[in-house]
Formats: structure tokens, sequence, C-alpha cells
């Protein structure tokens, strides 16, 4: 049995304890979230949300990519949320690789470097005020209230950045 078999099987075990609700498209809390995809956040429970409260975007990093400000776009323009939190993390996967020196085996082994950023970091605060700065430059992002931390894997901790 493969490990999607057994989530298909925990799929169905869920369906029984959830039953059926249906829940607004807007979110409650008109609250997007960007960060990563790491799978050791669980920000359901660390900032005590429940299904239908905040939209989740996430990425490798939780950087303000093209795609991250497309969702933000869309969640702000078509379902009504105003603020944005950043959220990085600590022992994050970005921190532990040279951007430039990644590129380059890339392009050694498919002929080309990808046409977008990595996103290598060393300085996780450094890397949040960038993040922060970049959605707040956008012509596409409503810039009214969006704040930055960062969470703590280790102890679920959540720290802002000014």
């Amino acid at each position: 049995m493969s490990v999607i078999d057994d989530l298909l099987a925990h799929n169905r075990e869920y369906v029984t304890r959830h039953g059926h609700r249906e829940m607004p498209t807007v979110p409650q809390s008109h609250l997007a979230v960007l960060t990563c995809m790491d799978s050791r956040l669980d920000l359901f429970g660390a900032l005590g949300l429940d299904l239908g409260e905040v939209h989740l975007i996430r990425n490798a990093g939780g950087i303000a990519t093209d795609d991250a400000i497309r969702s933000l776009l869309l969640s702000q323009r078509l379902l009504e949320t105003r603020a944005v939190m950043v959220i990085h993390h600590t022992r994050c996967g970005l921190e532990s690789f040279d951007e430039d020196e990644l590129q380059n085996e890339l392009e050694v082994e498919f002929g080309e470097r990808p046409p977008f950023r990595l996103g290598a970091y060393r300085d996780i605060r450094a890397d949040v005020r960038e993040t922060v700065a970049a959605l707040t430059a956008s012509r596409f992002v409503d810039s009214t209230e969006i704040r930055g931390f960062v969470f703590d894997v280790d102890d679920g901790s959540l720290t802002e950045v000014l």
C-alpha cells in the first residue's frame, strides 16, 4: 500500500467524522497568510484557526513570487481579505544552500538556469522584511495591513518582525 493509499483511507475516516457542513467561500477573518510549504507549520493549531477563517498561500519559503501575488490579488479582490500575514520559520530549507551555487548546478544539469529566484537566504528576519516590502510595493496587493512574523518550528512561538 502506498502513502497515497494510506491518505485515502484516512480521508474516508475523516469524512465520517467531518460530516456535511457548508462554509462560505469568503474567509471569516478576512485574512490571507503567505507562508512556507514546510510540513512542520501547523498554523491552524498555532493560531487557533478553524476551517473557513483564513486563506493560506504556501510556497517554498513563503516568498512574494508572481504566483503568491496573483493569489493575494484574487483573495483581496474577489474574496474580501484585507490583512496579510507573512510567516517565515526557523530552520527553513532555504537557509541550507547558496543561490548562485545551486543555480549553476541546475544550469549544468538542465542546460539553462531556472527563470525564477529560488529564494535562498541567510538572515530570516531580513527575508521576512524583504517579502513584506515586496508585497507592499506591489500595485496588485492592498498594503493597508501587511505584517511579518517568524514561526519557531521547535516551540511553536510566533515573533513579529518590525
